[in-house]
């Protein structure tokens, strides 16, 4: 199966693989046996971050396989990313670390800019005033960015990239960067299929990762009204037109596009059941008719800080 997984060139001369694990909302507990799975069902590129508090559990289950010679580390490309409250450049170096430490790595693979938005240094993860209202850094991303230059210069990860972040401020990062971001990760999926978003990244020569492929059915942000995108009757007529199913088309959607995907699942059936996409191919008139399926429909927005100076969807893309 591993050999399935095509990679796709990144522009500093590194490849990721276009499908991996994606570890949001998987609980401590359950997520090591799911990475150990993952892997003998052939996924090398596995995407985690500090915030969803289970590094070290995924760590546990990449060492070992690691340590029974499953797989080596240069065969997986992992990736975390830098949380909110650590924007702060003399800060950054020290998460970057703790994000290893937590995984049992020596480096990694891509290390993003969570979101563009700063929040108080020192306290929670979601810093709260005694108004309630959410409190903010006055750090700057693109001073965050020069931080984890350094960290490359040091050999602490290889490559780095943005999540979240809008055309506009991927272009502030640009014009600084020595280091060149490579991956771009937001949330893409055929209800919000980020068209021109994808075609402003392949200009610039940055890869884009889609999270949430699937419509994250278990999303905290889910509302009971929000169309559930696996029940939708477009998306199942054409699943049923080659026999897979609809989660199969969604991710089979995503890679013909270019798009990197990740989808998240604890669950050993679909975990192997959602990497069963390299044996069938979408028509042209397949992928136009997912793609019309685009309704804006974001799930994964932050509303709570949508008052930051840095806020990333105040703008069409």
């Amino acid at each position: 199966m591993a050999g399935k997984v095509p990679n796709v060139p990144l522009s500093n001369g590194h490849h990721i693989p276009i499908f991996g694990l994606g570890t949001w909302k998987s609980k401590p507990g359950e997520v090591t046996e799911a990475v150990k799975e993952a892997i003998d069902a052939g996924y090398r590129h596995f995407d985690c971050a500090y915030v969803y508090g289970n590094e070290a559990e995924v760590g546990a289950g990449l060492c070992a396989k690691m340590d029974a010679g499953v797989v080596k580390r240069e065969d997986l490309f992992v990736t975390s990313k830098l949380w909110n409250t650590f924007h702060s450049p003399g800060l950054v170096e020290s998460a970057l670390r703790e994000s290893l430490r937590n995984l049992g790595l020596t480096y990694l693979d891509l290390y993003l800019i969570h979101w563009p938005m700063g929040y108080e240094e020192g306290g929670e993860l979601f810093p709260r005033g005694p108004d309630g209202r959410f409190r903010y850094s006055n750090a700057d991303y693109v001073d965050t960015w020069g931080a984890l230059e350094r960290c490359v210069d040091q050999g602490l990860v290889r490559s780095l990239g943005l999540s979240n972040f809008n055309s506009q401020q991927i272009e502030r990062v640009l014009q600084v960067a020595h280091v060149k971001p490579v991956v771009l990760q937001v949330e893409c999926n055929p209800y919000l299929n980020q068209k021109k978003l994808i075609e402003f990244c392949k200009k610039k020569n940055i890869v884009v990762t889609g999270y949430s492929p699937l419509g994250s059915p278990d999303s905290p942000f889910l509302k009971p009204e929000t169309p559930r995108l696996l029940e939708d009757p477009k998306l199942l007529q054409v699943a049923q037109s080659v026999n897979k199913s609809a989660a199969q088309v969604v991710l089979r959607w995503m890679v013909q596009r270019g798009v990197v995907t990740i989808p998240k699942s604890v669950s050993p059936t679909r975990i192997c059941h959602n990497i069963e996409i390299f044996d069938f191919e979408l028509s042209a008139e397949d992928i136009s008719y997912l793609d019309s399926l685009d309704c804006g429909g974001r799930l994964c927005s932050l509303d709570h800080a949508i008052n930051h100076p840095h806020y990333p969807f105040n703008i069409e893309f």
